[in-house]
Order: C-alpha cells, then sequence, then structure tokens
C-alpha cells in the first residue's frame, strides 16, 4: 500500500447558511468547533442540508490519492449504525480499502455540520462520536509496516486512547505525514505539535497563520527560517500567495491558480496534500508536486463539498 490515511471517521454534512447564523448560534467563522450530541441535533434541526458524504480531513486526502490511482487505505473509526454503514460504503465505492471492522459502539458515527457562508468560507461544528475514541487496538501493526507512508491529522490529536492510537502508528510507520489540521488544533496542542514537528514527522502540512501559531513567529520570514532548522519538509499553503515547500534549504514556491468560481473552501487543504503526496510518493519534483496540490485544490474550491 502506498498510503494509509489515519484520522477522524466522521460523515460531513453541508448546509449553507448566513453570517448572521454563525453570529446568533456564537460560531467563529473558518474554524472548528467540538459540539456534544444535544448541540448537534440543535443546530441541524435549524438547517436545510445540501449534501452528505464520507468525511474527515485525511479521508478526504485519501480518496483524492485514489481517484489519481494510488492504492491506498483509511483507518477511523466509526459504530456499526446507518451512518457508519453509509461511510464504510462511501469509501470503497472509491476504492479505499477500509481497515476498521466496525461494531456497535456506546456512541454513534461522528458527524461534522459544514457550514457556508455566502463568502465561500466554511465554519465546522464536529460531534466526534465514535470517531474519537479510536484506540492503540485498533491500530494493526501489519498495516502500519506495509505501508510506504502513513498519512495523520491534528484533529485526532487528543489526551488518551487517541493519543495512544497516533503515538503506535508513527512508532512502526516508514514515513510519517502530517496535517496540522487547523489553527485551533494547533493553539490546543502547540508543544506536543512542536515536538512532532521537530523530531517524528518527515512530512508537515499547514497554512500559514496555523505554523506562524505553532512557533509564535512574528514573520513569514522566521517560518523559513525555523523550517530550514528541522530539516523537515514543511509544505505551507499561502492561499491567493500560492504554496511553498521548505526541505532542509530546498525553498521551492509555487503560485495559486487565479480567476477561479470559488463555491466553497472545504477541503481545500485536503485535496492539496493529496495532490502533493501523489507526486512524493511517484517520484515526481517538489515542484511538480506543489503544482498536482494546487491543481487538485484548485478544482475543489470551485464545487461544493470535498470530493472531485
Amino acid at each position: 500500500m502506498k498510503i494509509l490515511g489515519i484520522g477522524n471517521a466522521i460523515v460531513d454534512v453541508l448546509c449553507k447558511v448566513s453570517e448572521n447564523f454563525l453570529l446568533e448560534n456564537s460560531l467563529t467563522k473558518s474554524t472548528m468547533k467540538l459540539i456534544d450530541e444535544n448541540e448537534f441535533k440543535k443546530l441541524i434541526s435549524l438547517l436545510k442540508i445540501e449534501e452528505t458524504v464520507s468525511g474527515g480531513s485525511v479521508a478526504n486526502s485519501i480518496v483524492g490519492l485514489s481517484q489519481l490511482g494510488n492504492q491506498v487505505g483509511f483507518l477511523g473509526k466509526v459504530s456499526d449504525d446507518n451512518l457508519g454503514e453509509k461511510y464504510e460504503l462511501g469509501l470503497k465505492k472509491e476504492n479505499v480499502q477500509y481497515l476498521y471492522n466496525k461494531k456497535k459502539e456506546n456512541l454513534p458515527t461522528g458527524s461534522c455540520l459544514i457550514l457556508i457562508t455566502p463568502d465561500s468560507e466554511r465554519t465546522m461544528c464536529t460531534f466526534l462520536g465514535t470517531a474519537g475514541k479510536i484506540s492503540d487496538q485498533d491500530v494493526n501493526e501489519k498495516d502500519i509496516r506495509r505501508s510506504e507512508m502513513i498519512f495523520l491529522e491534528g484533529y485526532l490529536w487528543d489526551e488518551g486512547e487517541p493519543k495512544k492510537a497516533f503515538d503506535k502508528a508513527i512508532k512502526n510507520s516508514n514515513k510519517i505525514a502530517m496535517s496540522l489540521s487547523d489553527l485551533f488544533c494547533v493553539e490546543r496542542h502547540k508543544l506536543h505539535f512542536l515536538e512532532l514537528v521537530q523530531n517524528k514527522l518527515d512530512i508537515v502540512f499547514a497554512n500559514e497563520q496555523e505554523i506562524i501559531s505553532l512557533i509564535d513567529a512574528k514573520s513569514f520570514d522566521e517560518v523559513i527560517s525555523f523550517s530550514k532548522q528541522v530539516k523537515k519538509n514543511i509544505v505551507i499553503t499561502r492561499g491567493a500567495k500560492g504554496a511553498i515547500s521548505i526541505n532542509h534549504n530546498d525553498l521551492i514556491e509555487c503560485d495559486a491558480k487565479k480567476n477561479l468560481k470559488i463555491q466553497d473552501l472545504t477541503g481545500a487543504g485536503d485535496l492539496f496534500a493529496a495532490g502533493y503526496l501523489h507526486g512524493i510518493i511517484n517520484n515526481l519534483s517538489t515542484k511538480e508536486s506543489l503544482i498536482k496540490g494546487t491543481e487538485l485544490s484548485s478544482a475543489i474550491i470551485q464545487k461544493i463539498g470535498a470530493r472531485i
């Protein structure tokens, strides 16, 4: 297997909302908020659902990699319920090997409300359900070792059982890529993430806000300096300013595509990672990998949802 993704198995529920809806429900635009089951039910009762899809950040990337013809798998925890069944079928339909044997859990399958405002920004409210209960017992060492690379998401990082799953995967892996996932995620786990970046990971995906927050940088020049010092492949998306890869002393940039008809920014980072990793595992140059990531992220933001 080329890449095994490990992350939150979440059913994405896409809904269009007004700016006022966010204000009325005390939601901060363009962030991810963890909610409990009661708040999830309250919010969804107020919304019109546009689409549901087997989601989760790394799962989106893994599907993108599969669509590009790569042999990939995904590990994430669902319950043996209606949404869990839909989740598994959704991945198998995309030729992704699903590596979790679902059973009836105490909590239902996780769901994420993706609220899309008129400016195409997305605000996420996530009820993790059983996805947040993934443990080291769910991680098969053989599956990790037979994968050329594992791809992890910062969203999965939490104290307790998910952290043990993370650690077991890292310990048994051949090569590790990870997305920092979200600004609030970085701020919650800054010291842990910094230690991972400096000592454990081979490839790190972040947007400009996330990497600046991680190292408390005052400028992007500080980010470049830090990235060269850690001697890892740090890949940073910068919105309209394009993307950049800093690998040891090599700094490669790629321009953003222009004149796009943006509909929804959901999955932009996920599909960028898919394109970039496709390049890396198929021996493309760093520049070609950045271009592929940019192509996929540009395509996904011109439609609703995180599937090309």
